[in-house]
């Protein structure tokens, strides 16, 4: 699970991002309206926390706007200051799923992302499945048809973003980004271990091929695996 925070205040958006990574969430920062709008519509993320008062030209109802008029579904939910009635009605009737006011405790904030990202996944298909391969969101295994394959918890995002991008090509920095923590300095040679590591598990024991390598490129995950044999 991947999640956006936007807020200017860096000490609480760090402080946010440090809680998130210890319950084993991914997240990107933008202390700007103008750059998280960006962030938003060109990432892919499972969930949006804003913070509505924001430096720039967008405030964070604007970015909730802006999401919604595209179709993008993704749960928002909003930090800000402001706690009347006509506030609160304001930023939810704008599109967005929840709202947290200043100051809260950390406590709250997580239950409320992980309600947030339950409905998110309740809302679609507990398994996704490309092919004989599919993935099971609840119990975090991959599944070649009725055979488990037990994956570890960066081999299952690292297939699950394989898998949502079918026959595109995806390059290691776009894999960096959307699969592992951007506070880390990751090499592109780790990416390269987890993805020989991830066909060795859904690949070799079943004899097809899933990812190709394009030199210079990066990856493609193959809609329709091809027989290694």
């Amino acid at each position: 699970m991947k999640i956006l925070i936007v807020e200017d205040d860096k000490k609480i958006a760090r402080a946010i991002q440090r809680g998130l990574r210890q319950h084993s969430y991914v997240s990107d920062v933008a202390f700007d309206g103008d750059t998280g709008l960006d962030m938003a519509k060109t990432g892919s993320y499972d969930l949006y926390i804003l913070d509505i008062m924001l430096p720039g030209s967008h405030s964070g109802i604007d970015i909730v706007k802006t999401l919604r008029s595209e179709n993008v579904a993704t749960p928002i939910l909003l930090l800000t200051a402001k706690d009347t009635v006509v506030d609160r009605a304001y930023g939810l009737n704008a599109g967005a799923d929840d709202y947290l006011v200043k100051p809260f405790a950390f406590l709250e904030l997580i239950a409320r992302v992980r309600a947030l990202l339950r409905r998110q996944k309740d809302s679609k298909l507990n398994q996704h499945r490309v092919g004989a391969l599919s993935i099971d969101f609840d119990k975090q295994v991959a599944l070649y048809n009725s055979d488990e394959i037990q994956l570890s918890r960066k081999e299952f995002a690292l297939l699950e973003y394989f898998m949502r991008n079918v026959d595109r090509v995806i390059s290691k920095s776009q894999l960096i980004d959307q699969v592992w923590d951007s506070d880390n300095t990751i090499l592109e040679n780790t990416v390269e271990a987890h993805v020989a590591a991830l066909r060795r598990k859904i690949e070799i024991p079943f004899q097809v091929s899933y990812i190709q390598t394009k030199k210079g490129f990066g990856y493609m995950f193959k809609g329709q695996s091809n027989e290694t044999t």
